[in-house]
């Protein structure tokens, strides 16, 4: 196997001070052991994941304060619920750029079984790079829906108190749910080379 034969030289390559019966020498040799299949879908499960974390966390904070605010101020019910559907754009986010990256992350290819070390190269890129574009695009959503449940929060309870309010806030609401599009972007741009279908 490719990988094994490229383990096998890394490993020969850390050969220090122990013997081949020490198991694994340094860190790389684990990471270099897990399947980059398995860093890719990793990274597609954080992408969706962590972004509905964020999203959850979001409606969370925002719907509790809008239907304890409402008790008292009925009038804020319904065009408060925009803030619940800027946190739900969040989870949106995810899972559009989790399509996107199970579309890279398919189906092993028989170009697998690629003949020397270049195709374990072009298998390892791949694999970490979906992998660090979905911890980008999860982290970056979970701030997002975090960021935007606390504003939407703080626009309910304003809202109840003075209805000016609303629309100076919801502003603050609009750029804070635009840092989820910037982890996207990011994460499209980190996946661009990026793929399995082609390992020589």
């Amino acid at each position: 196997l490719c990988i094994g034969a490229h383990n096998t030289l890394v490993r020969g390559m850390n050969i220090t001070n122990s013997t081949a019966s020490d198991g694994y020498l340094h860190w790389n040799d684990l990471l270099i052991d897990i399947s980059p299949f398995a860093w890719a879908n990793i990274g597609v499960s954080a992408a969706i994941g962590v972004s509905v974390l964020g999203a959850a966390w979001g409606i969370f904070v925002t719907g509790s304060s809008l239907v304890g605010a409402a008790i008292k101020a009925p009038r804020i019910r319904s065009k408060n619920l925009i803030s619940v559907i800027f946190c739900e754009a969040v989870a949106i986010y995810g899972v559009i750029m989790a399509i996107i990256l199970e579309t890279k992350a398919g189906t092993p290819p028989p170009q697998f079984m690629v003949p020397g070390l270049e195709g374990v190269y072009k298998l390892s890129f791949s694999g970490y790079g979906i992998f660090a574009a979905g911890l980008v695009v999860g982290l970056s959503n979970l701030c997002c829906g975090i960021c935007v449940g606390i504003v939407g929060s703080s626009c309910a309870l304003s809202d109840a108190q003075n209805p000016a309010l609303f629309v100076k806030i919801l502003v603050v609401e609009i750029f804070g749910s635009a840092l989820g599009l910037f982890g996207v972007i990011v994460g499209i741009i980190m996946t661009a080379g990026c793929s399995f279908q082609d390992t020589r």
